[in-house]
């Protein structure tokens, strides 16, 4: 008996993460129908230097090919809501970057829609399938650390550090009002409820911007490009109204307490995701920059520090592991797993089935708090986060 035909992807913007999906989808095989970018002669221009066979001349000519089954969004923030309800309209899969929209509004909508479709529609939170990550998550379920008690942590970047320093992200047009919280917080955000397996209740949150006003270069900038040495004259000036940096309080599901510090003007940290949970058992600590290994904080007797070992992991944590123990893995490897459990459950065809990545559903749930976060930015007060209502999206 012939096998069905692996499900094609199509890869929508090729800045800087959509060269990742595309790394990752290579990894595991699934072949790829073709790329679509702004207009025409970049598509073509980018499916050279990316080997891909096909550039497609629009977005609507691509989802018109009976060839594409999932649709890969990699584009500014503002496309993503538009992109993904027409890909759900053309029948497609869809796995969107986060954030999952602009507004609440916009992803409460994605989300309906996609438990509507009887399609698969994933959120990137990639970050996630970090094999240590899992294993907090596992062992947090078990018991291991008794009662969660707080749950603290940062990330922090630098690359917008400098008043030159410019990115799309930074237009509230095409990132959305939120910049700092809605790019990295989240994720810190969800990987910190998905390990406690606790949802986050209410928050209070502290914004600021170091830079109200950034001098912008002319012309295009990618992210995370080096920064200074533009000349003067190639710079104006350029109003900014979305925050650099938040403190953020937060009160857990179960009644554990947390904060965070988010930042993008960190000097010398160039993408550091730390977060430790306390219990009344033990403690552990994950750092995105170590990630093969989980700090195990003991009150009686000495502190342990796991490495990723598949050997030495539970189950679900040993199966995001790709390599034996000693050979580290990182950020790629998360996509690759991410993409691996997203097209396992593609092919298996059972959509009624629990999925194990982050839903339309996941997706909606951080707009909600996004939202919850900007209104106590603007309050000074403490704002309740509202569950998602429906089901898995």
């Amino acid at each position: 008996m012939s096998q069905s035909p692996r499900p094609r992807a199509l890869i929508v913007g090729t800045g800087f993460i959509g060269p990742a999906h595309l790394e990752a989808l290579r990894r595991l095989g699934v072949p790829v129908a073709g790329l679509v970018e702004r207009d025409a002669e970049t598509a073509a221009r980018k499916a050279r230097e990316l080997g891909i066979e096909r550039a497609y001349p629009s977005y609507e000519a691509a989802l018109a090919d009976p060839a594409v089954s999932v649709v890969h969004l990699a584009v500014p923030n503002a496309l993503h809501a538009p992109y993904a309800e027409a890909a759900l309209a053309a029948g497609k899969h869809v796995v969107c970057e986060k954030p999952l929209a602009a507004t609440s509004a916009e992803s409460e909508r994605l989300a309906r829609l996609a438990r509507a479709s009887g399609l698969v529609a994933a959120v990137n939170y990639n970050l996630r399938f970090y094999p240590l990550v899992r294993e907090a998550r596992e062992r947090v379920a078990r018991g291991d650390i008794g009662a969660p008690f707080l749950v603290h942590g940062a990330y922090l970047q630098d690359w917008l550090l400098l008043d030159t320093d410019w990115n799309w992200r930074l237009e509230p047009a095409a990132g959305g009002e939120l910049r700092a919280v809605a790019d990295i917080g989240t994720h810190w955000l969800d990987m910190v409820a998905y390990a406690t397996g606790r949802r986050i209740e209410a928050v209070f949150a502290d914004f600021a911007t170091m830079h109200p006003v950034r001098r912008r270069p002319v012309g295009p900038v990618e992210t995370f490009t080096a920064a200074g040495g533009a000349p003067a004259s190639g710079l104006a000036p350029a109003p900014v109204t979305s925050e650099d940096a938040a403190v953020i309080l937060l009160r857990f599901e179960g009644g554990a307490r947390g904060s965070l510090v988010v930042s993008q003007v960190s000097a010398g940290r160039k993408n550091s995701l730390r977060f430790e949970i306390d219990g009344s058992a033990s403690s552990m600590a994950w750092d995105s920059e170590e990630p093969n290994s989980l700090w195990i904080g003991r009150r009686n007797e000495p502190n342990g520090l796991l490495m990723k070992d598949p050997s030495l992991l539970t189950p679900a944590a040993a199966r995001l592991s790709a390599y034996p123990g000693g050979h580290q893995e990182g950020y790629a490897d998360t996509i690759a797993r991410m993409f691996a459990e997203f097209y396992r459950y593609v092919e298996a065809g059972d959509f009624s089935a629990p999925r194990g990545f982050p839903t339309f559903d996941d997706g909606h749930a951080e707009m909600l708090l996004c939202d919850a976060l900007l209104e106590s930015s603007k309050s000074g007060a403490w704002v309740a986060v509202p569950p998602v209502k429906g089901g898995k999206a």
